[in-house]
């Protein structure tokens, strides 16, 4: 019996080609075909969607980034992504194709408006509004401001390649994550900050266009988002007791002291032991402000804060900066997610 292929799983509508090696690796993740067999403005993703280990679903950043790259498809090339705003609705399965169904809500002189519904066999798990506006058309006598790049905050060499094993094979790479005041028991949740630096693994090709760009910083904004929450609370968010981890096989137990060392929560007993665990936590809805979208560059270094003014009743917010590592603001981000405790030491699953 011939060997099972990813294609007799059918993850995709259509046979995915080889990777392009002359793009940088989102290219390739991100990348959507057209589906005008089926009706004017339906996309669906070129090759098989990412499924986090232990998660829900396929990872959201992925979904965003795509119904984008629909959009933007259908608007000229002077039509600039300024804002969108997104629902997470279902769980999407990263074995079954998604279909993009864009439909042309508005286009006027100076602001083009569309709508994406991401769609696995028939049921919509995402829907978007994008809103674009055209280059220059605001004219002269701008009121201008942005919020600074914080004190000290140095990028990392443009070379630097110090990343765990675990870590280097993903679309994204990224620089070890800080959360700032994380040990100071004056700090309360909503005065911690998750930091890190963050690009595109490789070099985006040079005929990528503005596009590309801006659909790999979607994509980077959901990495570690919601998860916010859980840091600053320093929640334990994995299906075992800290107790536990000297127990574990050694690779495991590597990985795990490696990744919560890797994003800012210590790797001893010690600072571990205690806390609460995370059952549950899900993105609910997701909003991107694309304040400088000429001057995004993914496969250059940008800076990432983000914090949580709130949460409660289940659910936590978290608020994103996105910067060049020039200083220049380039998008700030909005999330609302669910975040449940687990009851009896049981974890539920969910995206991290």
């Amino acid at each position: 019996m011939p060997e099972k292929t990813a294609w007799d799983e059918r993850t995709t509508l259509l046979r995915p080609p080889p990777n392009d090696e002359s793009k940088a690796p989102i290219e390739n993740v991100l990348e959507v075909t057209e589906l005008g067999v089926l009706g004017p403005d339906i996309f669906t993703n070129t090759r098989r969607q990412w499924l986090p280990p232990g998660a829900r679903g396929i990872y959201g950043g992925a979904v965003i980034a795509q119904c984008l790259a629909s959009a933007q498809k259908t608007v000229p090339d002077d039509y600039l992504v300024h804002s969108c705003h997104c629902y997470f609705l279902l769980a999407g399965s990263d074995t079954i194709p998604i279909l993009f169904h864009v439909e042309r809500v508005r286009d006027g002189r100076s602001f083009a408006t569309r709508t994406v519904q991401a769609k696995q066999k028939g049921r919509c798990i995402f829907t978007t509004t994008v809103s674009f506006v055209r280059e220059g058309s605001a004219g002269k006598g701008q009121v201008h401001h942005a919020a600074p790049l914080p004190d000290g905050i140095k990028p990392p060499p443009v070379d630097w390649d110090g990343e765990p094993d675990w870590a280097r094979y993903g679309p994204l790479q990224s620089h070890r994550m800080e959360v700032t005041r994380l040990h100071d028991k004056t700090a309360r949740p909503d005065e911690r900050k998750a930091r890190q630096w963050i690009r595109a693994r490789g070099k985006m090709s040079p005929g990528a266009g503005h596009q590309a760009h801006l659909e790999a910083l979607a994509y980077m904004s959901d990495s570690y988002f919601i998860g916010t929450v859980s840091r600053v609370h320093k929640l334990w968010r994995f299906p075992f007791q800290p107790e536990d981890v000297d127990g574990l096989p050694e690779e495991t137990r590597k990985h795990v002291m490696e990744l919560t060392e890797f994003e800012g929560m210590g790797s001893s007993l010690d600072e571990w032991k205690g806390r609460p665990q995370v059952g549950m936590i899900v993105s609910l809805d997701h909003s991107i402000y694309f304040h400088e979208p000429r001057r995004v560059k993914a496969d250059e270094w940008m800076f990432v804060e983000m914090q949580s003014p709130w949460s409660g009743d289940g659910r936590g917010f978290v608020l994103q900066k996105v910067y060049a590592s020039d200083g220049t603001l380039l998008a700030s981000c909005v999330q609302e997610g669910v975040l449940r405790l687990a009851k009896n030491g049981e974890e539920k699953g969910g995206k991290l």
